[in-house]
């Protein structure tokens, strides 16, 4: 999968801590040298003081609670393996001894060219400070997976109709996204939407060439013509 987080990582901050930004932070892992990056919300959850660490492969896996580290190891080698995006909640321990619970979140990051060059994303301190904090991070954690769902469902409609790989279906997504000026969200939604709502009367792919090419067209059309129902 390549979906796109950058230009996101203030706003999500911001959404999955309830306005606390100092309880999230973002990270990257390229994977040719294994080299991290933390952000300074990402250093702190760690117990560090901003620049003062240079984040290694050992030194992530040695503020893993002990009992997960086994599994966050794995989890790293699968990621160098298949380059796939990825998800864990575990514990990690700060240099003050302090046990925090976290939820890490990380999606494929690719250079100018497309070529996926390592992982990058999120940390999310979700240690049960109260309640509500937590029920923020579930929903905004299952807003994204549903996010991810309908263009990964596209992508699969892209594939299949032209018979073409998973990131040029991603790229003709991203750029049909990008020429129409629309989220790549509402755009993807509203090519599911129209692909399923025609279902048998698409007999040949210029069918399909032009759903797609008239997507944007679409978009808030169903919401406009209720409210005016509603009127």
């Amino acid at each position: 999968m390549n979906w796109d987080l950058n230009g996101q990582s203030a706003d999500v901050e911001q959404a999955l801590t309830g306005g606390a930004p100092q309880r999230a932070g973002w990270f990257r892992f390229y994977f040719a040298d294994q080299r991290w990056e933390w952000s300074e919300q990402v250093q702190r959850m760690h117990g560090y003081q901003p620049g003062t660490v240079t984040p290694t492969t050992e030194l992530v896996l040695s503020h893993k609670h002990p009992d997960d580290r086994k599994q966050v190891a794995a989890t790293i080698d699968e990621i160098l393996a298949t380059h796939q995006a990825f998800s864990t909640r575990h514990r990690i321990i700060d240099t003050g001894g302090q046990v925090h619970h976290v939820v890490v979140v990380g999606d494929q990051l690719c250079d100018d060219k497309g070529a996926v060059i390592g992982t990058h994303g999120f940390y999310v301190d979700v240690s049960p400070l109260q309640q509500e904090g937590e029920d923020i991070v579930t929903a905004k954690l299952a807003e994204i997976a549903e996010q991810r769902a309908v263009i990964e469902q596209v992508k699969g409609m892209l594939m299949l109709i032209y018979g073409i790989g998973d990131v040029a279906a991603f790229d003709l997504l991203k750029w049909l996204s990008q020429e129409a000026n629309i989220k790549l969200r509402l755009l993807a939604e509203q090519i599911c939407e129209d692909f399923r709502g025609a279902g048998p009367r698409l007999t040949s792919k210029s069918d399909f060439d032009h759903l797609l090419l008239t997507a944007q067209q679409r978009i808030g059309q169903t919401a406009d013509s209720s409210s005016g129902r509603d009127a």
